[in-house]
């Protein structure tokens, strides 16, 4: 059929998770509960950190806006799945659909950038304990954040706007539980070439450049750390890294696992499952892992509830 004949997308069909409806209200329940935990834990990590001024730290400065990023992320993605599974396919209008990609983009890549800023902290916290609050102004620390998101917004800009470019013509159901790049692709009429050349350029520079930030970060921190003459302030040094790095090896080895494997293993099945994890549980995640193991902030959750949590 020739290619004039197809009808103009103006809408798309948001596809879901799964087509076996028993398991959607149980699928529903587990996200639902998710979510939840994620607003009340991100939510709630940006107003301890608020409130308390023994974490009006550098390090917490950097938490609370990774709280942030976390919250918006995952209310980019999460009600629209949780409509989808309840109410079966649903409808998503060309231009949500764009708007839905653009703000996952702004916020994903934001992370990565701040996750390296994150790491430039615990080094310089680490190297120069004395000069921390001296060297991380507040200055220096808005700015960080304000690269971040000028990163994130800059990223979005140039896919959005590549997307914007095609005509979607034929088929306007999108395999997939959102509005993500590589099932918008498959649904375009156009050449898109020059659209996948722009995600793996910018992709790559982007994932490996902040990659490369925390890994030459982290050799110095285990330069400094193993200068430390006493086994028990090496292992204090390095313990205030163990939820950065945490963090950081579930997000890249997931964006990297999702994005640069082989196209011969590519799945859709497994992008949704993959993508449910970075989506949806990663940002629930964050905040447990900053809290579980992070003696300031329990410290603090304990005061602000009168001492009736975490108390032995």
């Amino acid at each position: 059929m020739a290619k004039d004949n197809y009808t103009v997308v103006t809408n798309f069909i948001l596809f879901g998770l799964t087509d076996h409806q028993e398991m959607c209200p149980l699928l529903f329940s587990v996200f639902f509960i998710i979510y939840i935990i994620t607003l009340s834990g991100n939510i709630g990590m940006i107003v301890l950190i608020w409130i308390d001024p023994q974490l009006h730290t550098p390090m917490y400065f950097f938490l609370s806006n990774l709280s942030f990023l976390d919250a918006c992320y995952s209310t980019t993605i999460t009600p629209n799945m949780l409509a989808n599974i309840l109410e079966g396919s649903q409808p998503i209008s060309y231009t949500a659909c764009m708007a839905q990609y653009c703000f996952f983009v702004v916020f994903a890549t934001t992370e990565f950038f701040l996750l390296a800023a994150m790491a430039y902290d615990r080094y310089v916290a680490i190297r120069n304990p004395l000069l921390y609050t001296a060297v991380m102004t507040k200055r220096l620390c808005i700015a960080l954040v304000a690269g971040s998101y000028l990163g994130g917004f800059a990223n979005s800009l140039i896919h959005t706007s590549g997307l914007l470019r095609l005509s979607f013509c034929g088929s306007n159901v999108i395999n997939h539980f959102f509005c993500d790049f590589t099932p918008l692709l498959k649904l375009s009429c156009s050449d898109v070439y020059l659209n996948e050349m722009l995600i793996f350029t910018f992709g790559s520079l982007i994932q490996m450049g902040t990659l490369l930030i925390i890994i030459i970060s982290y050799v110095f921190i285990i330069v400094a750390v193993l200068r430390i003459r006493s086994a028990e302030g090496r292992y204090k040094a390095f313990s205030t890294c163990a939820s950065h790095l945490t963090a950081v090896a579930i997000y890249h080895g997931t964006i990297l696992f999702m994005y640069f494997r082989p196209h011969s293993s590519y799945s859709l099945d497994t992008d949704k499952m993959v993508s449910v994890f970075y989506t949806v549980i990663i940002p629930m995640l964050n905040p447990l892992i900053y809290s579980l193991r992070n003696k300031d902030v329990k410290y603090a959750f304990k005061k602000v509830i009168g001492g009736k949590v975490f108390s032995q």
